[in-house]
């Protein structure tokens, strides 16, 4: 498959010509018009330092409904014992910046450079990306960020700096979701994590085709209230 190359012109070449490892194009910008238009079309841009922008659509795709997330007996209580604050939209320029970090610490390559930055920090200052923190004695020690549009929540990247932090951020995201009626977490590609979590893989046709009938719903671009589950009910996995 040919890997296109973008011009100043505002448009993506269809997601079924991304090659066999799901890159798509190279080039273009970091605007908000095109990363909207690309997050409408099921592509996200991913790039190395020093590297031009690469823009991917992959197939399969990962995804997680929000009623499907996994929380074990563990995690359940972990969350229960209120070792755990959770807040939402207060502090994303810290958690994309410690996202980043934390993988540059463990010897990791990372996407997020200045520019990757910047850009999500000025969608979620237009209300279209938010973020999920979660603190612990007054430090901030795991969170999460995306973008929402529609329905979806298309999930960037988290971290962790305390055992289970990331794992809380995203039940609580996912409680969240199922609260406001959103239908999914795009996760983007596997990982052992997130598959762990409840995620799982779908054909890119069924994802690009689930996603179409979520951007029917308006997109919240008010900031985000997400709380923890209680768990005062009975049963494995559901709040």
């Amino acid at each position: 498959m040919p890997i296109f190359r973008l011009s100043e012109k505002m448009s993506f070449p269809p997601p079924h010509f991304a090659a066999a490892n799901g890159l798509l194009a190279i080039g273009g910008d970091l605007s908000r018009e095109r990363l909207l238009l690309a997050y409408e079309k099921g592509i996200f841009p991913w790039y190395s330092p020093y590297d031009p922008i690469l823009w991917w659509c992959p197939d399969p795709r990962l995804v997680l409904y929000p009623g499907q997330v996994h929380v074990p007996d563990r995690l359940r209580r972990r969350i229960k014992s209120g070792c755990f604050r959770v807040t939402s939209d207060t502090a994303f320029d810290r958690v994309i910046r410690q996202c980043a970090r934390v993988r540059l610490e463990n010897n990791e390559e990372t996407w997020l450079v200045d520019d990757m930055i910047e850009a999500y920090c000025r969608l979620h200052e237009d209300g279209y990306a938010h973020s999920v923190e979660i603190w612990q004695n007054g430090q901030l020690v795991g969170g999460l960020y995306g973008v929402c549009l529609g329905g979806c929540f298309f999930g960037e990247s988290m971290f962790t700096r305390a055992r289970d932090a990331s794992k809380v951020a995203l039940v609580a995201l996912c409680r969240h979701m199922e609260k406001n009626q959103f239908d999914m977490i795009d996760c983007q590609v596997a990982t052992a994590h997130l598959v762990w979590m409840g995620a799982r893989e779908v054909p890119r046709k069924v994802f690009l085709r689930q996603l179409q009938t979520s951007l029917k719903k308006p997109t919240p671009r008010d900031k985000w209230v997400v709380s923890l589950p209680d768990f005062s009910g009975s049963g494995n996995g559901r709040y």
